[in-house]
Formats: C-alpha cells, sequence, structure tokens
C-alpha cells in the first residue's frame, strides 16, 4: 500500500514541476491556483456579474481537453455544449470544481495534473494513462437552483 502512496506522490510531484515550467514561461498569461490543485488563467473576465455556480445549479458550458503541448484530444466542437447539474454528475474531477470558479461569460484555461482529470486509467479512448492535461473552459449560462419556499428554512 505504502509503494502506491508513494508512486502517487511521486508521479504528482513530476506532473507539478511540468506545470510549473509551463507557467514560469509563459509570460502573457496570469496564473492564479486553485485550492484544489491545479492552476488556471483567464482568458476572459466579467467583472460586472458576482455570482459563482454553487452545488445544484446547471450550468451549460463547453470546453475542449488538450495536451500540455496543445495538441488537440477533444475539442470543444467535438464535445459540444453541455448542462450538468454542479456537484451532482460525473466529469471529471477538475472540471467539476472549475466551473465554481467563473462566472457566466468567463472563460479560462486550466492545467490539470492526471490525478484530477482522468486518472491512472485515462478515458479508454484518447486520454492516456496518468496523462496532464489542459483544458479551456467556457459558462454560457448558468442556471440557479430554485429554491423551494415551503421547504427552505
Amino acid at each position: 500500500m505504502s509503494t502506491s502512496i508513494e508512486r502517487s506522490k511521486a508521479l504528482l510531484s513530476h506532473e507539478e514541476a511540468i506545470i510549473d515550467r509551463i507557467i514560469t514561461k509563459d509570460t502573457l498569461n496570469q496564473y492564479h491556483s486553485s485550492p484544489n490543485g491545479y492552476s488556471y488563467y483567464f482568458n476572459k473576465l466579467d467583472s460586472t456579474n458576482s455570482y459563482h455556480p454553487k452545488e445544484g445549479d446547471v450550468v451549460k458550458i463547453n470546453y475542449d481537453i488538450r495536451t500540455l503541448n496543445n495538441q488537440t484530444i477533444y475539442s470543444s466542437e467535438e464535445i459540444g455544449e453541455i448542462n450538468f447539474k454542479v456537484d451532482k454528475e460525473d466529469y471529471f474531477p477538475g472540471l467539476r470544481t472549475a466551473v465554481k470558479l467563473l462566472r457566466e461569460g468567463e472563460t479560462a484555461t486550466f492545467l490539470f495534473p492526471s490525478s484530477l482529470a482522468y486518472g491512472y486509467h485515462g478515458d479508454d479512448h484518447r486520454i492516456g494513462t496518468n496523462q496532464t492535461i489542459k483544458s479551456t473552459i467556457h459558462i454560457i449560462e448558468i442556471i440557479q437552483k430554485s429554491t423551494d419556499s415551503l421547504t427552505a428554512n
């Protein structure tokens, strides 16, 4: 068991070093570190909107998945627009938390270590084992969870 844990820690450390090198070389973008363990920068900010998606809200998004060298794995056109309930559906871990950092109309690019992407198994198609990915995510719309006045206390 401890061998597996040590291997996972070493892999994460290696992936973080690669991501750190990318960030250091990228002088065009201002990166942020998420509390969830990935880095990101905004492509488009919306300072007029203050609402961030919360659990139970439905977000309409589009996103792509690329290698860290910007080679397309899945294009946003191929994936298409998706609607999902925040914290209620089974998308890859990084995507589930990343949408909560964005507001409607915003776009950001995220660098996800493999543990927050598709992990050890990949996606059984184009994403390999322990593959670190880059994803640009755009929130098209946030539909806030309605609160039923009879059950809300």
